[in-house]
């Protein structure tokens, strides 16, 4: 159980830690947590894409690319808070689901 939920962890952290910053991202903080915010997006989105792409999984990573162009920080999408705070929960919710997805990263 104990090595189940190891490995579980060191598949998934990256997801995690996307999960968790979005969620923060629903409070009011400074402009440069959502620059971080996005940064951080665009690296596990396209970390994911790759990841998924690899795997045979072409639906998810059309999903996770999606997410890694929305989030970039060079070419940046513009939306009021409330719309960001809308699609911020349902990429949490994408990360989610996908954590469950039964599918590991082979070494």
């Amino acid at each position: 159980m104990r090595e189940k939920i190891k490995n579980f962890l060191k598949n998934n952290w990256f997801k995690i830690l996307a999960i968790l910053f979005l969620l923060v991202a629903l409070a009011d903080n400074p402009y440069s947590y959502y620059q971080l915010l996005r940064w951080v997006l665009l690296i596990i989105g396209a970390y994911s894409t790759y990841l998924a792409y690899k795997l045979g999984k072409k639906a998810w990573a059309w999903i996770f690319g999606a997410i890694a162009i929305l989030f970039n920080p060079i070419f940046p999408f513009t939306f009021q808070r409330e719309a960001w705070q809308f699609i911020d929960v349902i990429v949490a919710i994408i990360f989610f689901v996908s954590l469950f997805n039964k599918y590991e990263r082979k070494n």
